[in-house]
C-alpha cells in the first residue's frame, strides 16, 4: 500500500472514531428501568377531574386519587372516557415525558376490578386519533421540557382548577 493511500485510510478511520464517540457516550447513559406498579382502587365519580380534549364524542377525566409520579419518571393514572350515552371506559396508564410515550397497564370493569393488559408496550403519543387525550395530558398538564417538573398534587390542582391555556374555564 502506498504512503498517501495509507495516510488517507488512517485519516478516514480517525474521522470515523471521532464521529462514533458521541454515539458511544450516549450508549453509556443509564437505561430506562421501569418501577413496579399496582392497580389503584376503582375510580369514584367524586374524584374524577375532567379535562378538555378536541376528540369529539367522548369526555375524559383523570382520577385524582390514582395519579402518581414515580421514581422512574413515569406519571401513572386512571383515565375515564365517557361517551355521550354515559358508557365508560376505564384504564390505568403510564406516561413518559422523556420519550412522549404512553403505556396501557390495565382496563377497569364495571364491578371495580382490573384486567391487566396482555402485552403492555410503550407506544408513541400522536396528536391525532385515540392518543389525543394522552397528548393533552402530556402537553398541558404533566410534561414540561421532556420531564415532569412538579409533584402529583400540583398536577391534580392544575386539572382541578383547569390551569391549562387550552382548557375552557369552568
Amino acid at each position: 500500500m502506498t504512503q498517501p493511500l495509507m495516510t488517507r485510510l488512517l485519516g478516514a478511520m480517525a474521522l470515523l472514531c471521532v464521529v462514533a464517540l458521541p454515539c458511544a457516550a450516549a450508549d453509556d447513559e443509564e437505561p430506562f428501568v421501569e418501577a413496579g406498579w399496582q392497580t389503584p382502587a376503582a375510580p369514584q365519580d367524586a374524584d374524577l377531574l375532567p379535562f378538555y380534549t378536541s376528540l369529539s364524542g367522548l369526555s375524559f377525566a383523570v382520577d385524582a386519587k390514582s395519579l402518581t409520579i414515580d421514581k422512574d419518571g413515569v406519571a401513572r393514572f386512571t383515565m375515564v372516557a365517557t361517551s355521550k350515552s354515559g358508557a365508560k371506559n376505564v384504564s390505568y396508564e403510564g406516561l413518559r415525558c422523556a420519550t412522549m410515550e404512553r403505556k396501557l397497564y390495565a382496563v377497569g370493569s364495571a364491578d371495580g376490578s382490573w384486567t391487566r393488559a396482555r402485552d403492555p408496550q410503550w407506544l408513541p403519543i400522536a396528536i391525532a386519533g385515540s392518543t389525543v387525550p394522552h397528548g393533552t395530558l402530556a402537553k398541558e398538564y404533566i410534561c414540561k421540557d421532556s420531564r415532569i417538573p412538579g409533584k402529583a398534587t400540583a398536577i391534580v390542582n392544575d386539572l382541578r382548577y383547569h390551569r391549562s391555556p387550552f382548557s375552557p374555564q369552568t
